[in-house]
C-alpha cells in the first residue's frame, strides 16, 4: 500500500515510523554505509536499510530491503538480531517543519561483496570501511555511528 504525499506526512508527523536497518560486513572485516541521497540524513552516510510497510511481515520486508539495498534477495534467518534503536531527526523526507522519527531493528549482515549489486536510487555512493574508520569519519551521521560504539549498546552482542 502507497499512500500520496500528503497522507505520508501526517503519518511522519504524527507517528513513528518502523524501519530495518541493515549492519552489513564483508569478507574483509570492512561494513557498507552509502550517502543518502534523500532526507532525512541528506549527505551523509548511513547503512542501508528503509521502511517497513504497512501488512507486511518483518520477513518479507527483510527480503525486499536486502534487495532493494543490497541487490540480492537474503532471508531473515541469515541476518542476525542486533537490537531495538531509536532514530530521531529534525527534518523529514519532505523538508516540513516537522521531525521524523524511527523505531528501527537493526540487523547484521555477514555477505560476498561478489554477491551485492549495490543500487544508486537511496544513496549517491557507497563505501566500505572498518570500524574504527567510521566511527572516526566525521561524515557518518550519528545514528550509524551508534552501530560501531560498543558503549552505546552495551550487552548487545557485535562488533
Amino acid at each position: 500500500m502507497f499512500l500520496s504525499r500528503e497522507a505520508f506526512a501526517t503519518v511522519v508527523e504524527s507517528t513513528p515510523l518502523i524501519s530495518i536497518d541493515l549492519v552489513v560486513e564483508n569478507e574483509r572485516g570492512e561494513y557498507l554505509l552509502g550517502r543518502r541521497n534523500n532526507r532525512p540524513a541528506q549527505g551523509y552516510w548511513f547503512v542501508p536499510g528503509g521502511r517497513v510497510q504497512k501488512d507486511e511481515t518483518l520477513a518479507h520486508a527483510f527480503e525486499r530491503l536486502t534487495e532493494g539495498e543490497l541487490g540480492c534477495k537474503i532471508p531473515m534467518d541469515q541476518g542476525q538480531f542486533y537490537g531495538v534503536w531509536q532514530h530521531f531527526y529534525d527534518d523529514n523526507f519532505a523538508g516540513d517543519a516537522f521531525t521524523t522519527h524511527y523505531i528501527v531493528l537493526g540487523f547484521r549482515l555477514k555477505v560476498n561483496t561478489s554477491d551485492l549489486h549495490l543500487p544508486d536510487e537511496q544513496h549517491a555512493d557507497w563505501r566500505w570501511q572498518k570500524p574504527e574508520a567510521v566511527l572516526n569519519s566525521e561524515d557518518v551521521h550519528s545514528n550509524t555511528l551508534a552501530y560501531f560504539d560498543k558503549a552505546r549498546h552495551a550487552g548487545v552482542p557485535g562488533l
